[in-house]
């Protein structure tokens, strides 16, 4: 796995026990960081580090809104009956391309399509990929919707 995707499939881990427990993600993330050390696996550097805690600070804070988003740019598929890690999947996918903006559209895609065969189910990918597709032709009106406002 390619060292950034390690980084994701980290905050995707975090991302996930938060949303199943309610957890603190700063708390989750702080937790598996120091497991992951202890158990002597291969531990992110710093550098990784920082940018699997912006994913999860990122989709932390603007989770209403991502959900907000893939609901109504991919109507097709109910958001309430999206299994857990595909839905966590869609929102770092969604938050790294409209809101980061920090990944290319076509990256973040193909990015959480990797991390649907690793950790979904065996039809997770191509739901995956369709969902991320629609949410593509609507990508400068996602942007807006998640547009921090100035203060």
């Amino acid at each position: 796995m390619k060292p950034r995707t390690r980084a994701r499939a980290f905050a995707l881990q975090v991302l996930y026990e938060v949303d199943m427990v309610a957890h603190l993600p700063g708390v989750v993330f702080q937790q598996r960081l120091e497991d992951a050390r202890t158990e002597g696996q291969n531990p992110l550097d710093d550098e990784l580090v920082e940018f699997a805690r912006q994913i999860v600070a990122g989709v932390s804070v603007m989770t209403e809104k991502l959900d907000h988003a893939i609901e109504r740019y991919a109507p097709e598929w109910p958001f309430d009956q999206i299994a857990a890690i595909d839905r966590n999947i869609l929102r770092m996918a969604a938050w790294e391309f409209a809101a980061s903006r920090q990944t290319p559209l076509k990256v973040a895609i193909n990015e959480a399509v990797e991390l649907a065969k690793e950790y979904g189910s065996d039809s997770a990918p191509r739901f995956i990929n369709g969902v991320l597709g629609s949410l593509a032709d609507h990508e400068n009106e996602i942007r807006q919707a998640l547009a921090i406002p100035a203060e």
